[in-house]
């Protein structure tokens, strides 16, 4: 048997031309995972949204772009290219939506005569909309261009203690002058957790669901976020009563998980924390969400507010600590017999 291994994140539009920002969004919103509806309403939905948010969205991405291209995906294939170099078996990159797509990375793979892959989600925690999709779309291209596969995928690794030791390692330097730290997740809908939920009757239903012991915490995205920030806290000493946990990047009008990042971004300097550090542990490469939502339009809102001092803390990228990790998760599967 020859191993290999996948990384997949979520993807970046080609370039910030309003054409290929269009062509990227109507892929990911199209993601049946993404906007939960039945296909005419998502065509629907889709369809008035790429009417203006292509042309807002191709400006966002202008501001961050770099000579290279997306940071994400700039920042994925550094970290391929690192993991390559500490392990003796082929490293493939796909993103969900775009390119390099997951359909060329298995393609690749198989020549190289690839049997048993491991799939590392370039996403710490469960849910729909990302880690699940991200899965079950590697599941479908190898089911039909590479069934002599077999396909072995890294559970959620959102309280690892490889994870949380490499979110630490890449935080520590800015844990020092601040009056508050805000753990600001990328967001969902709440009826993605009610979807999720095995049992169907925890999820948002049980008061204090999060911190009840169920089945559902493993497949529950806002549960395993509120681990990961336990997990972060206790292990770089951030007192209690200097942080809390937001939930950004929102579409549309139905209810997503609470308290969202904006409106904390405004309420916190009235609070008395002038000095705010803002952390994206959702996210493990820097990208639109954080570059351009948070370090720029939230940098914005929150010296708007009277706050004094703002500092978002960068995604892992490529920090020393994050590749130990995910060679840790490479390892483990290449000594398995």
């Amino acid at each position: 048997m020859s191993k290999a291994i996948l990384l997949v994140n979520l993807g970046s539009p080609d370039s910030p031309k309003v054409s290929d920002v269009r062509r990227y969004l109507n892929e990911f919103l199209m993601d049946g995972r993404v906007i939960d509806v039945a296909w005419p309403l998502r065509r629907l939905l889709v369809g008035l949204i790429l009417i203006k948010r292509p042309h807002e969205s191709g400006e966002a991405y202008e501001k961050i772009w770099t000579k290279d291209g997306s940071p994400l995906v700039v920042s994925s294939r550094n970290v391929a290219k690192l993991l390559q170099a500490k392990v003796p078996v082929p490293v493939e990159l796909a993103m969900r939506y775009q390119n390099p797509s997951i359909e060329s990375a298995v393609k690749n793979l198989a020549a190289k005569g690839a049997t048993e892959v491991l799939l590392i989600p370039l996403f710490p925690h469960y849910a729909m909309s990302s880690y699940e999709t991200a899965v079950v779309r590697v599941q479908e291209v190898v089911q039909k261009s590479a069934p002599q596969i077999k396909l072995t995928v890294q559970p959620p690794y959102y309280q690892h203690p490889d994870y949380i030791a490499a979110l630490v390692a890449s935080a520590k330097d800015y844990l020092k002058n601040y009056d508050h730290l805000l753990f600001s997740y990328h967001g969902i809908p709440e009826r993605h957790l009610r979807k999720s939920d095995p049992t169907k009757c925890h999820c948002l239903k049980v008061e204090d669901c999060c911190n009840v012991p169920s089945p559902a915490h493993e497949v529950c995205y806002r549960a395993q976020c509120f681990a990961t920030t336990r997990e972060f806290v206790k292990l770089a000493g951030v007192p209690k009563e200097k942080y809390s946990v937001s939930f950004q990047s929102r579409l549309g009008r139905d209810p997503w998980l609470k308290p969202y990042t904006d409106y904390e971004l405004a309420r916190l300097p009235n609070e008395g924390k002038k000095r705010i550090l803002v952390i994206c542990p959702a996210f493990v490469s820097d990208c639109l969400e954080t570059i351009e939502e948070i370090g720029m339009r939230g940098c914005e809102q929150f010296m708007a507010g009277n706050g004094k001092e703002f500092t978002r803390i960068p995604c892992m990228n490529e920090h020393p600590a994050w590749i130990t990790a995910l060679e840790g998760m490479a390892r483990k599967f290449l000594t398995k017999s």
